[in-house]
């Protein structure tokens, strides 16, 4: 049996966004800037997939800008926001459990001269609203946080840190890395009070190398990628339109289906927990599992890349942490201030619409084998 269970690192692109794209390809291949009929005709699938992005943030399409995706979208909003802003004030939050397309723009601009508070987070993953409150500064025009970690599935309480910014009266853009939530969890950039949300196609089964940033009407984000002036003089670059085609549909049919197969990654990973926890009562889980589709877990004793190892001679695919991470010791482990013996073992699981009991039946036998086989 194979078993993908590495989702949160990219999913399997479903068949209707795949025929989406295919078809662009085929029939649809105007570029959307140019005048004729072709050039309208592919303009009007541009526009149809920007309103089911919009739709499906709670947003207006004219809010939704289409990027390469997350990573180009998170840089976007961390450079360009704090290059708006410098005239306010030259402090930013963000937090060091937040995606490497957030930390490592913020630590450029911290060598620039900015000052950039890493709020770290609590047992449970999260940042706690009153961290932020207290870091929170008259001169801080910027802050970035997460909303649904890539590694533990925590889900951080964006509103209340919006809630904080408006109550002081403070001119802070508020950024959020949504990229894990789109079409997994239930929200709307109303909800959150962000400013910025940055989203990706690839993670809810759609095509990679697209992805989209909302920015907040009223909000002059200054463009990033400079030429043509696509994307309202925001976004350069012909857009990628088969891709987005594909990015549209997948976001269409993910939000129709998000409550039923959210209930379903919740039974699975329920079930999934469970199991482990009669087979394998020594193995720890990590964070409070707010979102279904992420369990993390640990085999203290073990080293992650030997269980991960074991796991893929076994047909199963897993991951120890973040996929960009490139083998480096989890910094969102560390900073939960886990022992090292959890850290140095923990794996990430991490489900899709596709997967299913027997798979994950599977995996639990086959990691009970991993420990009864492997010498710690």
């Amino acid at each position: 049996m194979n078993v993908y269970f590495d989702n949160a690192a990219t999913t399997r692109v479903r068949s209707g966004a795949a025929g989406a794209a295919l078809r662009v390809m085929r029939e649809e291949y105007g570029n959307p800037s140019s005048s004729h009929t072709a050039g309208r005709s592919a303009a009007a699938v541009l526009e149809i997939a920007r309103s089911s992005v919009a739709g499906a943030l709670g947003a207006a399409p004219d809010e939704i800008y289409f990027t390469s995706g997350g990573t180009e979208s998170d840089n976007w909003a961390v450079l360009c926001a704090a290059e708006m802003q410098s005239r306010g004030g030259r402090h930013i939050i963000t937090s060091v459990i937040e995606h490497d397309a957030v930390i490592q723009p913020s630590r450029r601009l911290e060598a620039k001269g900015w000052e950039v508070t890493f709020l770290k987070p609590g047992s449970d993953g999260r940042i706690p609203p009153e961290a932020f409150a207290a870091a929170l500064r008259d001169d801080t025009v910027f802050a970035s946080l997460m909303l649904v970690n890539n590694e533990t599935g925590a889900v951080n309480p964006l509103g209340e840190y919006a809630k904080e910014i408006r109550k002081r009266k403070l001119g802070t853009i508020l950024h959020t890395d949504a990229v894990q939530g789109l079409c997994k969890i239930p929200f709307t950039v109303k909800e959150l009070g962000a400013d910025l949300v940055t989203v990706s196609a690839h993670k809810l089964h759609g095509p990679k190398g697209v992805g989209a940033l909302y920015i907040k009407r009223g909000v002059k984000l200054p463009p990033f990628v400079l030429g043509g002036g696509q994307e309202r003089e925001k976004r350069s670059g012909t857009q990628a339109l088969p891709a987005i085609a594909g990015f549209g549909e997948a976001v269409r049919l993910g939000r129709s289906e998000l409550d039923d197969k959210a209930a379903a990654a919740r039974r699975l990973r329920d079930f999934t927990t469970a199991r482990l926890a009669e087979e394998l009562p020594e193995a720890v889980t990590i964070g409070p599992g707010d979102s279904p589709y992420i369990l993390s877990l640990s085999l203290p004793g073990y080293k992650s890349e030997v269980l991960m190892t074991f796991l893929e001679g076994e047909g199963i695919y897993v991951s120890r942490s973040a996929a960009c991470k490139k083998g480096a010791r989890s910094r969102v482990l560390e900073a939960m201030r886990l022992k090292n013996e959890v850290i140095d073992g923990a794996l990430r699981i991490s489900f899709s619409r596709y997967s299913t009991a027997d798979e994950a039946e599977y995996f639990v036998q086959t990691l009970k084998k991993a420990s009864r086989t492997l010498f710690k």
